[in-house]
């Protein structure tokens, strides 16, 4: 799809951002903060985590979900999953405070890192979070943790390194998974060896099941030694779709370094897959029904029968349409063809700048005058930076509105990952604020300052 010689990528349809857009809160929020901000949609996390609860409960597989606190740092979302019963994964006692301090409990927290330091450690024990091991001496340091402890046993998974992804810095290795199995039998006493874990990257579906079949195996010879064993975390993973698919293909095949700013290039792979055949539940509903490489049955039933409890860490797939990103364009330039805005946030606040990649769904523009004349006015988004690649947007964007100063610039679908993992206060810019728009379906939504605040 494309708009004249332009490329063009329209994320899908979303009713909760639109009410957003045309209630005029936007630019009441853009003149009370004076610079870029994100608002949060938690109801779109709450229809995500109900989604993936009914898809195990129609495979019938007990499961349990985590939110992956590290795709977005506010509040809400932990809220949420705490006043829904979900749990949350962390991997720092920062993380694990914030947790607590919004109301999950211990128990529904999982510890997931490498190399966790005592006071992490300590705080999972003593909270009864689920630990997942990732090293033999991490393993140790648990035991004389527990031992020390006046809260025993500590619970743990082991992490697993996936045999597809061989050279990955987490898990353990097939000998050191055999030593870690003999140290849980004699340390029974200390610690609750409740399964296995596994991360892997990418998102296709089969090397998954293929490694949660396996694993569920290694629970059954688990038990036979003595140990509960029963359950499994098979990480996240679960892709988003943020685009069609005729689109997306046909981004791809169309888009070249004439289509960015100083003819920036992006290979094909270096793109986030922004369509996905099946994502969210969906995806996870296919996993569950994958045949296993080898097997007679499907993912579920080798779970059920087995009687393992299926754990999952999905982040971004419970924050899609989750929330967005909007800034405000303090000036324009005319360069030959096409225009070069500059916004008043820097690309820290949209991640895949800062990983040699492009946050490539089409920016919303809102004019700041509804006459603005309609038409197709290329243009890329800079920086309020003094840095020649600090840009948003490289790509020429096709706006249907020639853009001015005044006008804002939204960034949809920017909850998962992109609203902070790199955001910094850079040229002492204060860090956008999050609003959480607690309903949409008022002509004035209701909305308020996100509790986060470290």
């Amino acid at each position: 799809m494309s708009t004249g010689d332009w490329p063009v990528l329209p994320v899908l349809p979303d009713a909760a951002t639109d009410a957003v857009v045309t209630s005029g809160l936007l630019r009441e929020l853009a003149y009370a903060f004076g610079g870029p901000f994100h608002f949060l949609l938690p109801d779109a996390f709450t229809a995500n985590l109900r989604a993936m609860r009914q898809t195990l409960d129609a495979a019938d597989v007990d499961g349990f979900l985590y939110y992956a606190k590290k795709a977005n740092k506010a509040a809400v979302f932990v809220e949420r999953a705490a006043a829904h019963g979900a749990g949350v994964d962390v991997a720092s006692a920062a993380e694990l405070r914030e947790a607590l301090g919004h109301g999950v409990r211990g128990e529904h927290l999982v510890v997931t890192g490498p190399a966790k330091d005592p006071a992490l450690l300590r705080l999972a024990v003593t909270h009864g979070a689920l630990i997942a091991v990732d090293a033999l001496g991490e393993l140790d340091a648990v035991i004389t943790t527990a031992l020390a402890g006046p809260v025993r046993p500590a619970r743990v998974l082991l992490r697993v390194l996936p045999p597809v992804q061989p050279h990955s810095r987490f898990g353990l290795t097939e000998d050191e998974l055999a030593l870690a199995l003999e140290r849980c039998v004699e340390a029974r006493q200390a610690l609750r060896m409740e399964g296995f874990s596994f991360h892997l990257s990418g998102y296709a579906l089969q090397p998954r099941a293929d490694l949660a079949a396996r694993l569920t195996e290694l629970c059954l010879k688990a038990r036979v030694a003595g140990l509960q064993a029963d359950r499994l975390s098979i990480g996240g993973g679960l892709p988003v779709s943020y685009t069609d698919a005729d689109s997306w293909h046909a981004f791809l095949a169309t888009q070249c370094p004439a289509h960015y700013h100083a003819e920036k290039t992006f290979a094909s792979g270096d793109f986030y897959p922004y369509h996905s055949p099946v994502s969210g539940a969906r995806a996870l509903a296919a996993l569950l029904e994958t045949r296993p490489d080898g097997a007679d049955r499907t993912l579920a039933r080798t779970l059920t029968e087995a009687g393992v409890t299926l754990l999952l860490e999905p982040g971004r797939a419970l924050l899609d349409r989750a929330g967005a990103t909007v800034f405000t364009v303090q000036g324009v330039k005319d360069r030959d063809g096409y225009q070069l805005l500059t916004v008043d946030g820097t690309s820290l606040s949209l991640s895949e700048q800062w990983f040699n990649s492009e946050y490539a769904p089409d920016p919303r523009l809102i004019p700041r005058r509804p006459d603005a004349p309609a038409g197709v006015f290329p243009a890329s988004v800079g920086a309020a930076t003094c840095l020649e690649s600090d840009l948003l947007t490289w790509r020429k964007i096709a706006f249907p509105h020639r853009p001015r100063a005044g006008d804002l610039l939204l960034y949809p679908n920017t909850a998962g990952y992109q609203m902070d993992s790199n955001e910094s206060p850079f040229h002492d810019l204060p860090l956008p604020p999050k609003v959480v728009v607690d309903r949409t379906d008022r002509p004035r939504p209701r909305w308020r300052l996100d509790r986060h605040f470290i």
